[in-house]
């Protein structure tokens, strides 16, 4: 009986490869197209499956303060929201060209996480997705991270003025940076 059940589990998993390599030589493995409900399920595992045990019950061991937040939202705009958008929805041209796309992470899919996951995603990364790995785990970039697990949980209620305040944080490229100066200078009759 156990025999029989055992074969069936790999039947049905070697059933389940060969739809999904077929399908994928059909359609191609493109990033433009949007992730159908195996590929989400597959990923949410994934991201799931990144988060050490030991860490999924973690709560944040740093306070929340305004000095906090502040830290979270200028570290988070200077690194994170060239892919996930200052407001968190992943809406920006390198977010949406993911595959799979930045999440939008003011909804409860991310927010339901806990803090340990949130933790261990921005530290580790996620494999075969657009997440790196960041922070180099010294005591310093774990405080980084604490910080940026509390701005995440802020951003469905950021307001315009600090979305106002992360542009002006947001890397810039060196066009941009001449284009500004030069802004600067016809502002100033030069």
């Amino acid at each position: 009986m156990r025999f029989r059940v055992v074969a069936a589990i790999v039947i049905v998993g070697i059933s389940g490869a060969v739809f999904l390599l077929s399908d994928a030589l059909r359609r191609g493995i493109s990033a433009r197209a949007r992730p159908g409900a195996v590929e989400t399920f597959v990923a949410r595992q994934m991201r799931h499956w990144a988060t050490p045990r030991a860490m999924r019950k973690a709560a944040n061991p740093i306070a929340p303060s305004a000095e906090v937040l502040a830290s979270g939202r200028a570290h988070f705009a200077d690194h994170c929201a060239s892919c996930h958008g200052n407001d968190g929805k992943g809406q920006t041209e390198m977010g949406r060209a993911m595959f799979p796309p930045a999440p939008d992470m003011t909804k409860s899919a991310t927010q339901s996480l806990s803090d340990g996951e949130l933790f261990s995603i921005i530290a580790n990364g996620i494999r075969m997705t657009g997440m790196p790995a960041w922070g180099d785990g010294s005591e310093e970039s774990r405080r980084d991270t604490w910080h940026l697990v509390h701005f995440i949980r802020h951003l469905p209620s950021i307001t315009a003025a600090e979305i106002a305040e992360m542009e002006r944080l947001n890397p810039r490229s060196p066009a941009e940076m001449k284009e500004m100066q030069a802004e600067e200078e016809f502002l100033k009759g030069r």
